[in-house]
């Protein structure tokens, strides 16, 4: 564990403090994304990510010895003014989890466009069933879309098995249920085509 020492100065939309990082002393400005609000607790924690390499869900940052959990909420509204510390208590990963990481979200990235490719079957389907097709061309379409499914089952499985591979199983927990639920509807659609 890492322990980090942060002083504060706010300065209209935006906030300039210093923390400690070992033996580093680093001086950050924090501006909101937004030109009209204050920065939050979400824009720091991603700004000490990117300063001291500590990830945001591994940093536990701590104000007048009460965590800092909120990460919407803007400073102010947490207390955090000028010239206050906030301690920050975290882990970097190491250079072998952060090449896990990075495969972990590009599975993720694929999850997600194959579940659109799955809405984009499903879609399909659903115009086939309210018949929207010609009675004569909805048996080589069905067959297409069966083709399709399986064959985003396939793709699911694959990165399944990419995921079974990686080391950290408890951060894969969360894309092996996204891919449980789209394996679901697959499942519900191959039924329904089958019907």
């Amino acid at each position: 564990m890492v322990s980090i020492t942060l002083f504060f100065f706010f300065l209209f939309s935006f906030v300039l403090f210093c923390f400690l990082l070992g033996n580093e002393k680093h001086s950050i400005q924090v501006a909101s994304p937004q030109e009209d609000s204050e920065p939050t607790l979400q824009d720091m924690a991603l700004l000490i990510e990117q300063v001291t390499g500590v990830p945001v869900p591994f940093q536990k940052l701590i104000y007048k010895g009460k965590s800092l959990k909120e990460l919407e909420q803007p400073l102010s509204a947490l207390g955090v003014k000028n010239g206050c510390k906030v301690m920050l208590i975290g882990k970097r990963n190491s250079p072998e989890e952060e090449a896990e990481l990075k495969k972990l979200k590009d599975l993720e990235k694929s999850v997600e466009q194959i579940a659109n490719k799955l809405e984009e079957v499903n879609k399909e389907f659903t115009s086939i069933q309210k018949g929207f097709l010609a009675k004569d061309l909805q048996a080589e379409a069905l067959k297409q879309l069966d083709k399709r499914i399986k064959g985003t089952a396939e793709q699911f499985m694959k990165i399944l098995e990419q995921i079974d591979a990686i080391a950290f199983l408890a951060q894969c927990d969360t894309i092996e249920g996204n891919i449980g639920q789209e394996m679901d509807k697959l499942q519900s659609k191959n039924l329904a085509l089958v019907e």
